[in-house]
């Protein structure tokens, strides 16, 4: 990339790279702590990126983007999540589970210390996500030289529990779930403090939550069969 000047980057990273932390929210100065393999990845790489910073011969041009939890589809239902292998994050396992293309949707405990026992998480819109990389691109290209690290979030905490509730409501559906042992790897909470993108790019999360669960809905009714059908 050095060699044919191509030194703008935009790096899709994950809050999973802060680990557990008892702030409640937790911004881009928290400790840096993952506890799984993939936080450890995406940290090797933010490491990586931030060594190209001191060269000061070329001219780096780096954001990093860390992701919450990306959720829904685009609102035409022509494009969505439609992964190949058992999905392990929480919003293809409630579709799965709406359509009854599995019978019980499993929840990861209901012990943790949140107000119905379940994780909390900061479920944003891929759509604003999508944005989120427009307005990131459009900002390196106007500056000859930065460094940001970004969380991307909506700054509002969701149970799954609740998750599940508003994607009954607004679905008009039922989901028969259950609960199971808590999985290695999870925290109990995680929430951004999304006040520096806020002020950095020209960029704001305008979906909501019911949004997030009808757009995935839509994309599952008329994919039931994923890209295949």
């Amino acid at each position: 990339m050095e060699k044919y000047k191509c030194t703008k980057i935009v790096f899709s990273s994950s809050a999973t790279v802060y680990g557990h932390s008892s702030s409640k929210l937790i911004n881009e100065n928290a400790p840096i702590n993952p506890i799984n393999p993939y936080g450890h990845t995406k940290l090797k790489i933010e490491n990586i990126l931030k060594g190209f910073i001191s060269n000061k011969e070329i001219k780096w041009n780096i954001i990093i983007l860390r992701y919450f939890n990306p959720i829904g589809a685009h609102p035409s239902g022509l494009i969505g999540e439609d992964p190949k292998n058992k999905p392990t994050n929480i919003f293809p396992l409630i579709i799965n589970a709406a359509s009854k293309s599995s019978k019980t949707l499993e929840i990861f405990g209901n012990d943790w210390p949140t107000n119905d026992g379940t994780c909390i998480r900061d479920y944003i819109h891929v759509m604003d996500l999508a944005e989120a990389h427009f307005s990131s691109l459009v900002h390196i290209q106007n500056q000859k030289s930065d460094f940001l690290i970004l969380n991307v979030g909506t700054g509002n905490g969701t149970t799954v529990l609740e998750l599940v509730k508003v994607f009954e409501r607004v679905n008009n559906c039922k989901i028969a779930y259950k609960f199971v042992n808590r999985r290695e790897g999870d925290i109990a909470k995680s929430i951004a403090d999304n006040s520096l993108i806020l002020s950095k790019l020209k960029w704001i999360n305008k979906r909501d939550l019911k949004d997030m669960c009808i757009d995935g809905w839509k994309w599952k009714l008329n994919n039931p069969e994923g890209y295949l059908s």
